[in-house]
């Protein structure tokens, strides 16, 4: 059985610590028969934004990000950080094997596509 939600930025795989809330259950199941692919747009000079495609449940709360925050903005755009910023979002996870730097340059050199699938 399928439990696991894998995460790939261009490709490569990474670690991440999600969250049990619905947001990150409603992703799984959105993932469970194919993957999804979101194509990502820099944002900021802190961010990366795709469209998931879908609305997915929002629990948002005003919180303060920092690199590696996986957030869920709107119901239906996923942010990844790679740097901070304060708004209201619903935490979806944590890329936990990247530092700062790394993420850094994954992320700020220019677009990306981020892949979810289930394993």
């Amino acid at each position: 059985m399928k439990t696991e939600l894998i995460l790939k930025i261009d490709g490569q795989p990474m670690s991440v610590l999600w969250e049990e809330n619905e947001s990150v259950t409603a992703l799984r199941d959105l993932v469970s028969e194919q993957p999804l692919n979101i194509r990502m747009s820099m944002y900021g000079g802190f961010e990366q934004v795709g469209f998931i495609g879908t609305s997915l449940p929002e629990n948002d709360v005003q919180t303060t990000t920092t690199a590696g925050d996986i957030v869920l903005y709107s119901g239906n755009q996923i942010v990844l950080f790679y740097g901070s910023n304060s708004w209201s979002y619903t935490r979806l996870g944590q890329i936990s094997d990247r530092s700062a730097d790394e993420l850094t340059e994954i992320l700020g050199n220019g677009n990306v596509t981020l892949t979810l699938t289930m394993k």
